[in-house]
């Protein structure tokens, strides 16, 4: 069976050749199944949601989006803690066989320090390239059911969503005759490096759901 015949929710073991693949087809496959499941959430079949979930993350086409995107951003170039990149097209084709959930146990990040203007550093811990791809077929899942959840009016680190549609929505709020005269901005200092991560996972309800895919 050839890349073109492969169904989108099916997997693949024979040979990949990354430049003859239909990217549009590919992308395609993968958004209808993510609006199925954004669907399901919407009716409230949370099984069906789930369900729909684990076919996509055991999608052949939806582990190719996934090394696509890892690939084709600006950290391509920086390796993990194993010290391996994927920049050959036949590095990437084999790298699709490789995302198995079966077994599969993440490599510890690799710690680096960024300088800011204020002179400090700022740590940034890097993911080796296949837990990055990882990371990114599971987001391919677990997006269509967060968005579908979300507060309309939250701009920050959304899909199709920009500085400009906050500032949009600020001013429709703001330009009403009862609209509030004061608005406070606050800053939470290193509030990701403070904030308890065992918690956020526990109020998550969508991250306790979808994390047992076998």
């Amino acid at each position: 069976m050839t890349e073109a015949e492969k169904p989108a929710g099916a997997s693949f073991s024979g040979t990949i050749s990354w430049t003859a693949i239909n990217w549009k087809k590919v992308t395609k496959a993968v958004k209808r199944l993510q609006m199925r499941i954004a669907k399901a959430v919407r009716e409230g079949k949370y099984g069906k949601a789930k369900a729909l979930q684990w076919i996509l993350t055991h999608s052949y086409y939806a582990k190719l989006l996934a090394i696509k995107k890892v690939t084709s951003n600006k950290g391509r170039k920086t390796p993990g803690t194993d010290g391996v990149t994927w920049t050959l097209c036949s590095q990437k084709a084999e790298a699709v066989k490789q995302l198995n959930q079966k077994g599969y146990k993440p490599l510890p990040l690799r710690r680096i320090y960024i300088p800011k203007k204020n002179g400090r550093k700022r740590p940034l811990s890097i993911p080796t390239m296949k837990d990055r791809a990882m990371q990114a077929l599971y987001k391919l899942a677990l997006e269509p059911a967060a968005e579908t959840k979300a507060d309309p009016n939250s701009y920050g680190f959304r899909q199709f969503r920009r500085c400009a549609d906050a500032i949009a929505q600020a001013f429709i709020c703001l330009s009403k005759k009862y609209s509030p005269v004061w608005v406070l901005e606050g800053d939470i200092k290193a509030c990701f490096d403070e904030i308890s991560h065992q918690w956020l996972l526990k109020i998550s309800r969508w991250i306790k759901r979808c994390s047992h895919y076998g």
